[in-house]
């Protein structure tokens, strides 16, 4: 098996703009991401498989089994059209990172996307009471376009890096001719934790990019319906990638 992009509607879609939002630090791309896509009501037109995720699958409360995956949802705007990549988890190697990231951007440069927006948290190993968004573009023209908007560029705040797809889909865009900007809000950083505000600082910031309106009341209740396929995702990949890095993979355990 190879990483895989399944059609499951065919879309036309008009100069469409690609958010990505995966889970990561205080699940804060993830969150936002969701959120939006709850929001906007967006419908899911295409879904992503790899041999580079957790050899798993996910027991639903009926009992049936799903795949981890990644999707893709896409929102019809006046302007322009959106497309939101979310889903259940990232690479667990390097060589995979590269590997969906590039399929990624294949994809969505085909359907016209030159500009993209990908989300995060940024650990800062303490309790931060009131989080600022961190920023990073792919080419230095980018940063008076978004000077307005509050977001930290390192002026105060130097960025050493960005690990995972939200940093990889950034650097390998410019490579595809597509513009980019990471947001990342501020967050403790401890693993499993979600993070509601820094998530809401980022989904503050990217409503105004996007120019959409968003009812952000509802994001305390959509974080709880969420956390249940988020607590079980996430403590199964930190119970397995403990266990990997043991390197003992023969003695991973799992029903199957």
């Amino acid at each position: 098996m190879e990483t895989t992009i399944k059609i499951l509607e065919k879309v036309k879609l008009k100069n469409p703009l690609l958010v990505e939002g995966l889970p990561g630090i205080g699940n804060v791309g993830r969150v936002a991401a969701g959120y939006l896509v709850n929001e906007l009501k967006m419908k899911k037109f295409a879904e992503l498989y790899s041999p580079h995720f957790l050899p798993l699958v996910i027991l639903q409360n009926d009992a049936v089994a799903g795949m981890l995956k990644c999707e893709f949802y896409y929102h019809k705007g006046k302007k322009r059209d959106i497309i939101v990549l979310t889903g259940d988890t990232q690479s667990i190697t390097p060589e995979g990172h590269y590997e969906i990231c590039g399929k990624i951007l294949d994809f969505v440069g085909k359907m016209g996307v030159k500009e993209l927006i990908t989300l995060g948290g940024f650990a800062e190993g303490k309790e931060v009471v009131e989080p600022r968004i961190i920023g990073a573009v792919n080419d230095k023209k980018l940063l008076k376009k978004y000077d307005k908007l509050g977001i930290d560029f390192g002026k105060e705040h130097p960025i050493g890096t960005i690990v995972g797809a939200s940093g990889l889909l950034l650097g390998l865009g410019k490579v595809h001719g597509i513009d980019g900007v990471c947001l990342m809000g501020e967050t403790f950083g401890l693993p499993l934790i979600t993070d509601p505000k820094a998530a809401d600082r980022v989904l503050h910031v990217l409503i105004k990019v996007l120019g959409v309106k968003v009812d952000m009341s509802k994001l305390e209740n959509t974080i709880k319906e969420m956390e249940e396929r988020i607590d079980k995702t996430d403590k199964i990949h930190k119970k397995m990638l403990q266990q990997i890095s043991k390197g003992k993979p023969e003695d991973i355990k799992y029903i199957g």
